[in-house]
């Protein structure tokens, strides 16, 4: 089968031009502008048959960073597996405030990213903020060393710990920070969207119940960790910014803020802690 007749046929059978592309790319090791110049190329059999796989494993709703074991981020490439979330667009938006944040800080800044997963966005403040201190933790050894390896394939040096589960503060001990940054689990438990989710770990994307329990347990305790006139940001759902800000203005973080996603929706809020 040629390469055009293998993208036709893929795309008759559902999958979107970008998926057919993404999983040529990975199995023939081209790059896209390649596969179009050279769409008349033959597949070889194997390469033929592990495509139809992984369109199949594609079109049932895997996510195509899972098939192909990366998703750029940030400018980074990064190593994913099914024991992380894969990272979203979306999330740049809280990288982007934590750097505003940062700016405003001497080099040394102290820097901790809670339930990192793959690294994401550690990894990112990082690469932007080599002189910044960075921190990183998550629950799960899996996610961990996931995050480990993209550090070191990266050549970037992040501080990792293992957390335990439910604990967001316990394995930072006494340190302190000039800015705290999480993108937590908090889709509702009973949140239809979770279907669509079901690759991705559960406990990554909810607490269950209303989607809150976890941003709760962050804006109670970061005050703890935080240097004097610290930041913590929050990423949350569409529709919890002003529970959120709430949660902050309760656990003593003055004037609350929020910034928007990409699709103008408040993704993101934060607040440094009053003094």
């Amino acid at each position: 089968m040629r390469i055009d007749e293998a993208l036709r046929a893929a795309l008759a059978n559902g999958l979107e031009r970008a998926d057919a592309f993404g999983l040529l790319q990975h199995l023939m090791g081209v790059e896209r502008a390649w596969l179009i110049a050279h769409d008349d190329a033959l597949l070889s059999p194997e390469q033929q048959a592990a495509f139809d796989v992984l369109r199949a494993r594609r079109a049932a709703g895997e996510p195509l960073a899972y098939l192909v074991g990366y998703k750029e981020f940030h400018g980074l490439r990064l190593n994913v597996s099914t024991a992380t979330l894969v990272p979203r667009p979306d999330t740049e938006t809280l990288v982007d405030w934590a750097l505003e944040r940062l700016q405003a800080l001497p080099p040394g800044a102290r820097v901790v990213d809670l339930g990192t997963g793959s690294g994401a966005i550690a990894l990112a403040l990082k690469a932007a903020r080599p002189d910044a201190e960075v921190w990183a933790t998550d629950a799960s050894p899996a996610a961990l060393a996931v995050a480990q390896g993209n550090g070191e394939g990266l050549h970037l040096a992040v501080h990792w710990r293992l957390a335990r589960s439910g604990d967001w503060f316990g394995s930072l001990g006494s340190e302190r920070f000039d800015l705290i940054v999480s993108n937590p689990p908090y889709i509702a438990g009973q949140d239809p969207h979770l279907a669509a989710l079901r690759h991705e770990p559960l406990t990554a994307l909810t607490p269950g119940g209303d989607g809150l329990d976890d941003l709760r347990r962050l804006a109670a305790g970061a005050s703890a960790h935080l240097r004097p006139g610290g930041w913590l940001l929050l990423e949350h759902g569409f529709d919890q910014a002003d529970v959120v800000a709430g949660l902050l203005g309760i656990a003593g973080f003055a004037a609350p803020q929020h910034r928007f996603d990409l699709a103008g929706l408040r993704r993101c809020t934060g607040a440094a802690f009053r003094t």
